[in-house]
């Protein structure tokens, strides 16, 4: 799926991932390829993102929120 996480300031990652773990205000969700279709608020915490080779980068946010549509999962972040 196609990934995108968004700050303010700067865009911080776009490309491809395996899955995404992002923090919900009502607990870790983690969203695979042709996820449901979702938008939701994300509280303080950890974006994780599986790379397609399997690598894990952790990114810290503050809170946002999160869109999940046709296989592509945008964060915007604070």
């Amino acid at each position: 799926m196609e990934l995108q996480i968004i700050t303010p300031d700067k865009e911080l990652f776009k490309g491809q991932a395996k899955r995404v773990s992002v923090p919900g205000v009502d607990g870790s969700m983690g969203f695979l390829d042709h996820h449901a279709p979702l938008i939701t608020v994300l509280k303080a915490g950890d974006v994780k993102v599986t790379l397609p080779d399997n690598k894990v980068e952790t990114f810290a946010l503050k809170g946002g929120v999160v869109e999940v549509s046709k296989n592509k999962v945008i964060v915007l972040a604070e």
